[in-house]
C-alpha cells in the first residue's frame, strides 16, 4: 500500500515519540537546560528529510517445527499480532524439506529452465496444485512447499498468483527465502514495457509543447504558501553526527535529538578496517558506515549521555597522525529509515561455554568480536545463523543474563561483549542439535537486536503479572530483574510458570531464592504431568487459575506479559481479556 509523504512523516514522528523517555521517568520539558538544548537542536537542524525509498532486506531462513518455531516465545510481537500455525503431517519438517530439495525432483515443472514471467502469466498460477508467487521480483513455484509451510496452506494461498512480498514481510522478514526456495525458482518478473513507453512518451510530449514567440509557455503557478504564522516549521527528528580527533583518538559523536536508554541504543562493529555504527531509535534506524583511512586498535569504547541523547564512539589510533577525513563512505552511510527495512547485520561470535540448566536445556555463552559493542535491550531477540547440511538455517533467541540474580557492577561491561542464550535442545531440532554439537571455540553468526518490546510499557506499573510456559520463560528472566531493580512504582511481580514436569522448570532454585529475598516477587509453578509427590498446582492454563492470580488492587496500574508456545499464548491472552484486561494492559511475546 502506497503512502503519502505526509503519512510517512506522521508515522515517523509517532515512532520517534514512542521511543522517547524509554527508561527515564523525568519529563524533558521540565529542565531549562534541556529546553534550551532542544530549541537549539531544532533551530539548527533545518527541515525534516522525507525518506522516499526502501532498501533491499536480506532474508533469513524459514524456521522448522523445532524450538524455537515461528510462533515461538523467542520472538516478540505486540498483543493481537500472533501468527497462525498448523500441525504438519509426519515427514514434513524443515529437515524433510531440505532433503526433498536435494533429491533432484523438478520443483518448478520447467525442467531447469528460467523464464521471464509477466503479470498475466503469474495470475494464471493461483491454485493449490499450481501455485506461483513473487517475492522481490523473483517468481517461485511453491506448490510442493504447501504441505511443509508452518503457517498452513491457506496462509500460503494468500500470495498465490500475485506479488507476495508485503505479506511475506509481515510474518517473517528474517527468513532466507532465497536459500529455502532456490530449487523452486521459476524466473524473474518481466519488465513492464508499457510503463517504460509511457515515460518516454510523456518526455517526448513535453519536448513538443507549443512555443510562443520562441519561448515555452510559463509553468503553472505554484500554490500559494501557507502563512508563516499558521503552521510552525516541522520538527527535525533526524539524527546527525560530528567527529573530532586528538593525537591518540578519533571520536564520532551522534546526536539523536531525543532521550535514549541509559544502556545505550548503538551497535558498533569495527571489522577489517570498516566501522559500522547503527543507532536504533524505536522503530527507526540511523546508520553510519565508513572504510577508515588508517589503522586503529581493535577495541572501541562507547559513552552514552542518555538525558540529551548523545552517543560518543571512541577509537584509538595505531599511529599518531592527523586524519583529514573519516574515510570512504560505504553502503547506506548516513541513512535514517525503518529498522525493518534495514539489511540485517551479522558478526561472528565464538562459543565460550555451555552449561546444563535442565535435562534438555543449556546456557550458551558467546563472545562477540573485539571490535563489536552490542547491548541487547530487555525483551529483544537476536538471530543465530548456521549452515546445516549445506542449507542456511536461522532462528531467533532471546538473550538472558548469566544468572537470574546478576551483580550489576560485575556484568555492566560484559553485557556489551558477551551473550547468554538459554536454548532447549531437541533430538530432531535442526539448529538446536547443531548448536549442541559445537565445540568450545567454534564460531556462530549472530545478528543485531530485533523486536518491538520497549521498557516504556513498564512506566508507572504497580502490578506486573507474568505467564510463561516452558522456554517462554527466557524473555521474562531479564524482565523480572529490570522491574525489581529499575521500577520505583512496582509493588508486586508475580510469575505463573507452566511446565510438564518438575525437572523441566528453568532456574527453579534461583526463582525460589529470589522469591525469598525480595517480598515484591512471587512465583507459582503449574505442572501438566506432575509426579505423585507434587504438592503444587496441576493442569493447564485456565480461567480459575488466572482469577486467583490477576487481582487489581485499588489505584493500581497493571501489565500482563505472556510468553510460550503459540497455542498457550493465544489461549492465555484470550482468558486475560475475558477477565477485563485491555489490549494496552497485555503484551504477548511471540512470532
Amino acid at each position: 500500500m502506497f503512502k503519502t509523504r505526509k503519512q510517512e512523516s506522521e508515522e515517523q514522528d509517532e515512532d520517534d515519540n514512542d521511543e522517547e523517555d524509554d527508561e527515564d521517568e523525568a519529563d524533558s520539558r521540565g529542565s531549562p537546560v534541556t529546553r534550551a538544548f532542544s530549541f537549539l537542536s531544532n533551530f539548527m537542524s533545518g527541515f525534516l528529510q522525507t525518506l522516499g525509498c526502501f532498501r533491499r532486506v536480506e532474508m533469513l531462513n524459514v524456521p522448522s517445527q523445532s524450538f524455537p518455531a515461528v510462533g515461538s516465545q523467542q520472538r516478540v510481537a505486540p498483543s493481537g499480532q500472533s501468527r497462525n500455525k498448523v500441525a504438519l503431517k509426519p515427514g514434513h519438517s524443515l529437515m524433510d524439506w531440505i532433503r526433498l530439495t536435494k533429491s533432484g525432483r523438478d520443483m518448478t515443472g520447467l525442467r531447469g529452465r528460467l523464464i521471464d514471467v509477466t503479470e498475466e502469466e503469474l495470475r494464471k498460477h493461483n491454485k493449490r496444485n499450481d501455485c506461483w508467487t513473487c517475492i522481490r521480483g523473483m517468481v517461485y513455484n511453491v506448490t510442493a512447499y504447501m504441505d511443509f509451510h508452518p503457517g498452513g496452506e491457506d496462509e500460503l494461498m494468500r500470495a498465490a498468483g500475485i506479488d507476495g512480498t508485503d505479506l511475506f514481510d509481515q510474518v517473517h522478514r528474517w527468513v532466507n527465502y532465497e536459500s529455502m526456495l532456490k530449487e523452486c525458482l521459476v524466473g524473474r518478473m518481466a519488465t513492464k514495457v508499457s510503463a517504460v513507453m509511457k515515460v518516454k512518451a510523456q518526455s517526448k510530449k513535453d519536448e513538443e509543447k507549443p512555443q510562443v514567440n520562441g519561448l515555452a509557455p510559463p509553468p503553472s503557478p505554484a500554490p500559494p504558501p501557507f502563512p508563516s504564522a499558521a503552521l510552525p516549521p516541522p520538527k527535525d527528528t533526524r539524527p546527525r553526527y560530528d567527529w573530532f580527533q586528538t593525537d591518540t583518538t578519533v571520536n564520532i559523536v551522534v546526536y539523536t535529538k531525543r532521550k535514549i536508554p541509559a544502556a545505550g541504543s548503538a551497535v558498533v562493529d569495527l571489522i577489517n578496517g570498516a566501522l559500522r555504527i547503527e543507532v536504533v531509535l524505536g522503530k527507526m534506524s540511523y546508520l553510519l558506515h565508513w572504510r577508515l583511512p588508517q589503522e586503529v586498535e581493535e577495541h572501541v569504547h562507547i559513552h552514552t549521555a542518555s538525558a540529551v541523547g548523545k552517543i560518543q564512539v571512541v577509537l584509538w589510533k595505531k599511529a599518531k597522525a592527523k586524519w583529514s577525513e573519516l574515510g570512504e563512505q560505504l553502503d547506506a552511510h548516513d541513512t535514517f529509515e525503518r529498522q525493518k527495512d534495514r539489511e540485517i547485520c551479522y558478526r561472528k561470535c565464538v562459543l565460550l561455554a555451555k552449561t546444563d540448566v535442565t535435562h534438555d536445556t543449556k546456557l550458551f555463552c558467546l563472545q562477540l568480536p573485539p571490535g563489536t559493542h552490542m547491548h541487547v535491550p530487555v525483551g529483544r531477540h537476536v538471530y543465530l545463523r548456521a549452515s546445516v547440511q549445506d542449507s542456511e538455517v536461522v532462528k531467533p533467541y532471546t538473550p538472558v543474563d548469566h544468572t537470574l540474580l546478576p551483580d550489576c557492577s560485575a556484568t555492566a561491561g560484559d553485557g556489551a561483549h558477551r551473550l547468554f542464550l538459554m536454548i532447549k535442545v531437541y533430538p530432531n531440532g535442526v539448529l538446536s542439535s547443531h548448536l549442541d554439537s559445537l565445540s568450545i571455540g567454534d564460531s556462530l553468526a549472530v545478528s543485531s537486536p530485533e523486536g518491538p518490546f520497549s521498557l516504556r510499557l513498564l512506566r508507572g506499573i504497580t502490578q506486573l503479572y507474568l505467564l510463561a510456559a516452558g522456554t517462554g520463560f527466557t524473555p521474562m528472566a531479564r524482565l523480572v530483574h529490570a522491574a525489581l531493580t529499575d521500577l520505583p512504582t512496582l509493588r508486586k511481580t508475580q510469575l505463573m510458570f507452566f511446565n510438564r514436569q518438575e525437572r523441566d522448570i528453568l532456574w527453579h532454585s534461583l526463582l525460589d531464592q529470589l522469591a525469598a529475598k525480595d517480598p515484591r516477587f512471587e512465583v507459582e509453578y503449574v505442572l501438566s504431568e506432575p509426579s505423585d509427590s507434587w504438592t503444587g498446582r496441576r493442569g493447564r492454563v485456565q480461567t480459575s487459575m488466572l482469577t486467583d492470580l490477576l487481582v487489581r488492587p485499588e489505584g493500581s496500574k497493571c501489565l500482563v506479559c505472556v510468553c510460550g508456545p503459540t497455542a498457550f499464548t493465544e489461549l492465555a491472552v484470550g482468558l486475560v481479556k475475558d477477565l477485563g484486561f485491555s489490549d494496552e494492559e497485555i503484551h504477548a511475546f511471540q512470532g
